[in-house]
C-alpha cells in the first residue's frame, strides 16, 4: 500500500521538481547527487540500450536531441545482468568497467533539464541505475565528455526478451553503429 501511494505522490512532484531547478538540486542532494550547471547548458548523453532506438527514446521518454552522433566508449562492457520483466525471462542492458573492452551506442546532445527528465524517466536518482561521467568518441573520433546509466547488476548475466534485443539491433542499424557491433547484438541470445 505504502509503495503505490509513493508512486502516486511521485508522479505529483517530480515535474515540479523537474521544472524549478533548485529543487531539482536538492532532490539530487537527498541521493548523493551532484547537479552540475545551469538547466539550459548542453550535455551528452551515451545511449547503450533501448534507448538507441527512436521508439523508446523520442516517442516513449519524449526526448527531442539537438543532435546525434554514432559513439563508443572504451574501458567498458555490455552486459545484460539486471533483472527486467517479467522476472527471470528479460534482462535489459547493463555496462561495467572492462579495460579491454567497448561499448558502442548513440551520442546525444541533450539540455542539462533534458537530460534530469531523462534521469527521472529511469528512475535516477532512485536505487536502479545511476549516472557516471566519462569519455566517449564519436564515430569520427571526436572525443566528448557524457554521462551513462549503469546498475549494480547480478553476477551472471541472463538473456534479454526478443522484444528488448531487437530495440538494440534495430536503434544500432539506425544510428548507423560499426557493422561488427550490429554483428555482436545479432549474436545476444534472447530469453526464451
Amino acid at each position: 500500500m505504502w509503495a503505490v501511494a509513493r508512486r502516486g505522490l511521485k508522479r505529483l512532484w517530480v515535474p515540479v521538481i523537474l521544472r524549478v531547478w533548485p529543487l531539482a538540486r536538492a532532490w539530487y542532494r537527498i541521493w548523493g547527487l551532484t547537479l552540475d550547471g545551469r538547466p539550459d547548458d548542453e550535455v551528452w548523453y551515451f545511449a547503450y540500450g533501448a534507448n538507441m532506438h527512436d521508439s523508446s527514446f523520442r516517442e516513449r521518454r519524449k526526448m527531442a536531441p539537438l543532435e546525434w552522433r554514432a559513439g563508443r566508449i572504451a574501458g567498458y562492457r555490455l552486459r545484460f545482468n539486471l533483472e527486467g520483466r517479467p522476472k527471470g525471462r528479460a534482462a535489459p542492458a547493463n555496462i561495467c568497467a572492462d579495460e579491454d573492452g567497448e561499448v558502442w551506442g548513440v551520442l546525444y546532445r541533450l539540455t542539462r533539464r533534458e537530460l534530469v527528465r531523462l534521469c527521472a524517466s529511469e528512475g535516477i536518482p532512485g536505487w536502479r541505475y545511476r549516472p557516471i561521467w566519462l569519455v566517449a568518441q564519436d564515430i569520427a573520433g571526436s572525443r566528448v565528455d557524457a554521462v551513462a546509466f549503469l546498475a549494480e547488476g547480478q553476477a551472471a548475466d541472463g538473456n534479454p526478451s526478443l522484444r528488448y534485443i531487437t530495440l538494440l539491433r534495430n536503434g544500432a542499424r539506425a544510428h548507423g553503429l560499426p557493422a561488427h557491433w550490429i554483428a555482436y547484438l545479432e549474436g545476444v541470445a534472447h530469453a526464451q
